[in-house]
């Protein structure tokens, strides 16, 4: 298919409400059904299959069967990505509801984007490892450097089997609320697993939101030299 022709298409499936809101449920990384869609997208299931059989034709998501029950997934972190930069473009302010203000209020703090950390709390992250000279910006990628290797090594993250992975090791990924980078790739998926084995963020049930917790703030203060307020105080 030709690049243009491609780009129609996708700009097609992205266009419609309905399917947008779908995708944006599936950026927390997890498998959802038909109707679990439908009802966060508010429409009636023949709908919301309709919608779910096109972005799957489009190559936007997988499906897996599953007894009587098909649970739809992005196809893969790249799918991930151009969502969350088509997210980043401005939007004029008069054109938002003060509904859409809070919705994005409460996933700017600290959010999954797919299978990496994204919001401000990410953003901090990797601004924190670029400046104490963890991580190197080398084009739309990451290096990391010894200091680098000995903290992930230390922190628990496999840096080997990151490095293996057929994706991005440790790409830049801006983030939408914040229009500034935060990590993603291989890396930022390995770091985000980690996070939560160490129990310093926790993922809210059935959201894409994160908290951080007295652990996560304590750990992140000694390691990295990063201060967060306590859980619904402003950064």
């Amino acid at each position: 298919m030709a690049t243009h022709s491609r780009l129609a298409q996708l700009g097609a499936l992205f266009a419609e409400p309905a399917r947008a809101v779908m995708l944006a449920e599936l950026m927390g990384g997890r498998a959802l059904t038909a109707t679990e869609l439908a009802t966060r997208a508010d429409i009636a299931p023949s709908t919301a299959s309709a919608h779910l059989a096109r972005l799957v034709d489009g190559g936007l998501l997988a499906v897996e069967v599953q007894g009587r029950h098909r649970y739809y997934r992005l196809a893969g972190p790249e799918v991930a990505r151009v969502i969350e930069t088509l997210g980043a473009f401005p939007q004029p302010c008069e054109d938002r509801k003060a509904s859409e203000f809070e919705e994005v209020e409460g996933l700017r703090f600290a959010r999954t984007c797919y299978d990496h950390l994204a919001g401000r709390l990410a953003v901090a992250i990797r601004s924190a490892m670029i400046e104490r000279g963890l991580l190197l910006e080398h084009g739309a990628e990451h290096q990391v450097t010894p200091a680098g290797e000995a903290w992930f090594a230390d922190f628990g993250v496999d840096l080997v089997a990151a490095r293996r992975a057929r994706r991005s090791f440790a790409r830049r990924c801006l983030d939408w609320t914040e229009r500034r980078p935060h990590l993603a790739g291989a890396l930022g998926s390995a770091l985000l697993a980690r996070l939560i084995e160490r129990g310093w963020i926790v993922p809210v049930p059935g959201e894409r939101l994160v908290e951080l917790t007295p652990a996560g703030r304590a750990g992140l203060a000694r390691d990295l030299g990063l201060r967060f307020p306590l859980a619904g105080d402003q950064l």
